[in-house]
């Protein structure tokens, strides 16, 4: 059962925190232009995540970490001129947000210029956190693996699987809620952790590569669509094998995710 049919009107954090309550899940994906963005908000998906993997589907970057403030501030602007319905979260990228001041001067850059609703930064920057929610900047926060930081964990590894470094992610997690944050993705880790935490968070819990467990799935739509270059990840499906379409293949993967088929076990940790 879906809570939220489209009204032609805008969704707010209130009402994803009234579908995790629910037990209604939320579909996300990637957007980072007006027309995917106006066909995904056509089909239904609630949540638009302007990613800084940008750098990467639409770049042609190795990684995230080429991509700059004013990148981001042009796609969600793009993004949000399209879309009716979904909430809109926007990345800050790479070193934009090293101390509190910084990252007020680049959030507010995304929300003025770009008409973010959320933004999203990597690890747990409580002071960060803080800080940007006393300006009144709805914060969603990111743990487990963390793209920005893949040349210090020496590559794109499954986080959480040692015990210590479980408990870290999870006390993480609470500490980021606590700080304020609205929203938590959660990447890569193995699929219990990301109950566990599901469990004891109050705010939606997105998981990417985190197990069915989670309040809601993210993918990279370039993923999802099998038009990435090179191997998508175990997490990924491509939805695109049975769908005679685009809007076809986004459809199914939002009536997975609302309907617990996605992801299965062999997209799992």
């Amino acid at each position: 059962m879906t809570l939220y049919a489209d009204t032609g009107k805008t969704l707010s954090i209130r009402d994803l925190l009234t579908m995790k309550q629910a037990g209604e899940k939320i579909s996300c994906l990637t957007a980072y232009d007006a027309s995917f963005a106006a066909l995904l908000d056509h089909v239904g998906i609630e949540l638009l995540l302007v990613g800084d993997s940008l750098g990467m589907v639409i770049q042609g970057h190795g990684s995230t970490l080429p991509v700059t403030i004013q990148d981001m501030a042009y796609h969600t602007r793009c993004v949000t001129s399209a879309r009716r319905r979904a909430f809109v979260i926007a990345d800050m990228p790479f070193a934009s947000y090293a101390s509190p001041q910084q990252a007020l001067t680049n959030a507010a850059l995304l929300m003025q210029t770009g008409n973010a609703q959320m933004v999203k930064l990597e690890g747990a920057k409580i002071d960060v956190i803080e800080f940007l929610v006393a300006q009144g900047i709805p914060v969603c926060g990111h743990l487990g693996l963390l793209p920005q930081s893949v040349n210090r964990i020496g590559g794109y590894k499954v986080q959480g699987r040692e015990a210590g470094q479980a408990q870290q992610i999870l006390e993480d997690a609470l500490v980021v809620e606590q700080a304020g944050a609205g929203l938590l993705v959660l990447e890569c880790v193995p699929a219990m952790l990301a109950e566990e935490i599901s469990r004891n968070l109050t705010i939606p819990v997105i998981g990417i590569g985190a197990g069915p467990a989670c309040d809601g799935q993210v993918l990279v739509l370039y993923d999802m669509l099998n038009i990435t270059a090179g191997n998508r990840p175990r997490f990924s499906k491509n939805f695109m094998a049975e769908a005679d379409s685009i809007e076809e293949a986004v459809r199914r993967y939002h009536h997975a995710v609302k309907t617990r088929l996605f992801p299965a076990p062999e997209h799992t940790y």
